[in-house]
C-alpha cells in the first residue's frame, strides 16, 4: 500500500453540507496505508487511525496570510517526511493551484474534484496545473478540458436507507437544500398552493449559507403567509446527517431543483432512501429512466407543472411509489454508490484513468 495526500474544504463530521467528506477519507483510507490531510478548517473528527489531519487554521480565525503559510509550512513538513503516490484534491481548486509547484518538484501527480457550474480563474488555472480532474456527471464540471474522467457520486447507501414503514399521517414533500435562489424554494411554495392535495405538507432542510443575505429565508416565509400556507410549511433549518435522514424517512416525496450543471447528490441521497424524487436537471436522465416524464419538471421554475408532477405522484397508491423508490434506489446503489465511487477515484489518483 502507498500513501495518499488530500486537499479538502472542511473536515468536520457535524458540518451539514461537508460532513460526508469523513466517509470518504475513511474509505480511502482503507485503500492506502496513511491519508494525509490538509483542510482548510476542522471541527469534530472521527476518522480512521490512519488518518492526520491539519488545518491551516479558518476555523481559528486565522486570515488569509496566516491561512497560506501555514498551508505551505505544513504541505513542504509533509513532503519531506512522506513518499506519496498522489494527490487529491477535493473541491479545493485553490490548494491544488497553491499546492501545484512543491507537488512537481516531488513528483507528485494531483487529481481535483469540482462539481459546481461554477467557473472562476482559479478553476481555470488550477485545471492547467493537475493531471486528471474527477466529476459526478457530464455537465457538473464547467470548463471544457481533456483531462475530465466523469465517476460518479459517492452515495453512502448504508446510511441513506428507506424507512422500516411509512408511519405517515398526511403526505410530506421534503427539499434538502441552502436556502438560496438558485435552489427554487419559491417554486415549490407556489406549487404547494396550486396543488390538488391540500393536506399535503411541505418541509425544507437546510439554511441559509454565509454568502446569502438572511432576508431571503424572511422573504420564503413572507411568501408563505401571503399564500396561506404557514400550517403546511416547516423551515428545519441546517440538519447534521442523522437529522437529513430522519427527515428524508419522514417524507412521502423529494423535491430538487437544481438547474443544469448542479448534479446534486442531495437528490440521489432522497432516491437512495427509495423516496420518488422530482428533479429539474437532464443530468438525472439516466436514473429516472421510464420515470422522467413523472419525476422531471424543466424549467424548475414552472410551478404549475410542479404541482402537476406532485399531485400525480401523490395520487399514486403507496406501494406504486414505493416500487418507484425501490427503483431508484437500486439505481443509485449501482451508478453512485460509495465503495464504486472510490474504487474509480483511486483507478483515476493511480493510473490517470477510470477503473474498467
Amino acid at each position: 500500500m502507498t500513501d495518499l495526500l488530500v486537499f479538502n474544504l472542511a473536515v468536520d463530521v457535524d458540518d451539514p453540507i461537508l460532513g460526508f467528506a469523513t466517509d470518504w477519507l475513511n474509505r480511502l483510507a482503507e485503500r492506502f496505508s496513511t491519508v494525509d490531510v490538509i483542510t482548510m478548517r476542522a471541527g469534530r473528527l472521527d476518522v480512521a487511525a490512519n488518518v492526520r489531519v491539519w488545518s491551516v487554521g479558518k476555523e481559528k480565525g486565522y486570515g488569509e496570510a496566516r491561512r497560506a503559510l501555514t498551508f505551505y509550512a505544513v504541505l513542504l513538513r509533509l513532503l519531506l517526511t512522506r513518499r506519496y503516490a498522489a494527490c487529491f484534491a477535493h473541491m479545493m481548486p485553490l490548494f491544488a493551484l497553491m499546492g501545484a509547484p512543491l507537488l512537481a518538484v516531488f513528483r507528485v501527480p494531483q487529481t481535483l474534484w469540482y462539481t459546481h457550474r461554477q467557473a472562476h480563474r482559479v478553476l481555470r488555472w488550477a485545471t492547467r496545473v493537475v493531471r486528471r480532474v474527477v466529476t459526478a456527471a457530464p455537465d457538473s464540471f464547467p470548463i471544457p478540458t481533456g483531462k475530465l474522467r466523469v465517476v460518479g457520486h459517492g452515495i453512502d447507501t448504508t446510511a441513506f436507507t428507506p424507512a422500516l414503514s411509512s408511519g405517515v399521517e398526511s403526505p410530506v414533500i421534503v427539499q434538502v437544500a441552502r436556502l438560496m435562489p438558485i435552489k427554487r424554494q419559491p417554486s415549490l411554495i407556489r406549487a404547494l398552493a396550486r396543488m390538488k392535495q391540500v393536506g399535503a405538507r411541505l418541509v425544507f432542510v437546510g439554511g441559509v449559507p454565509p454568502e446569502q443575505s438572511a432576508d431571503y429565508q424572511r422573504d420564503l416565509e413572507r411568501l408563505v403567509a401571503d399564500l396561506g400556507l404557514s400550517a403546511r410549511v416547516r423551515f428545519a433549518g441546517d440538519q447534521d446527517r442523522e437529522g437529513v435522514i430522519a427527515n428524508l424517512r419522514s417524507a412521502t416525496v423529494a423535491v430538487n431543483l437544481s438547474p443544469p450543471g448542479l448534479f446534486d447528490k442531495a437528490a440521489l441521497e432522497s432516491m437512495a432512501c427509495a423516496l420518488p424524487t422530482v428533479v429539474s436537471s437532464p443530468a438525472f436522465r439516466p436514473l429516472l429512466g421510464e420515470w422522467d416524464p413523472l419525476l422531471r419538471v424543466e424549467p424548475p421554475e414552472d410551478d404549475a407543472a410542479l404541482a402537476e408532477r406532485l399531485d400525480a405522484l401523490l395520487a399514486l397508491p403507496d406501494i406504486e411509489r414505493r416500487q418507484i423508490g425501490d427503483a431508484l434506489r437500486a439505481r443509485v446503489q449501482a451508478a453512485h454508490g460509495l465503495e464504486g465511487l472510490i474504487d474509480r477515484v483511486v483507478s483515476v489518483l493511480l493510473t490517470g484513468e477510470v477503473k474498467t
